[in-house]
């Protein structure tokens, strides 16, 4: 008979922490934040294999989801990380020829941002190992991973 043991690393393990936190919503916060780093370092591991940053994979996803083209401003609206210079990543974004910039026909003040065939094909590379980006959470079954999203989003709630 095979007995598995599982060894959690616990938060106080790994940012090493001797005293104990205040109190469980303490924790709560440095836990999210601890994990949040963590989860963007892996992501960022993955994404590298078509050269595209976090920010950028989200305009990216964010351009494709559209039915019409985006401005900047739009972009940013959408963005999990709204404090992102959109503009800038915008720019890159266009060196690198995975979005293009045309102006607004009704309004000359304003760009639209559209997604590339080059832009999409990255997507699509990224799509077909989608499975090994969500394997960072396979630890969770299926109810816990509802449960931890039912609870961001009741934290979120103001």
């Amino acid at each position: 008979m095979l007995i598995y043991i599982f060894l959690l690393m616990t938060l106080e393990d790994a940012i090493q922490q001797k005293r104990p936190f205040r109190n469980q919503h303490h924790k709560v916060m440095v836990n999210l934040l601890y994990t949040n780093n963590w989860l963007e370092e892996k992501s960022r591991d993955f994404l590298k294999q078509q050269n595209v940053s976090l920010q950028q994979y989200n305009i990216l996803r964010i351009l494709k989801g559209s039915v019409k083209p985006l401005s900047t401003m739009q972009i940013r609206e959408r963005m999990l990380d709204r404090m992102s210079d959109t503009s800038r990543i915008i720019d890159r974004m266009i060196i690198k020829g995975i979005v293009e910039k045309k102006p607004n026909e009704n309004d000359k003040r304003l760009v639209d941002i559209t997604i590339t065939s080059k832009g999409l094909n990255t997507l699509e590379e990224l799509d077909k190992r989608n499975d090994e980006l969500e394997s960072i959470a396979s630890s969770l079954t299926a109810d816990e991973a509802k449960m931890l999203n039912d609870l961001l989003d009741k934290m979120r709630d103001d």
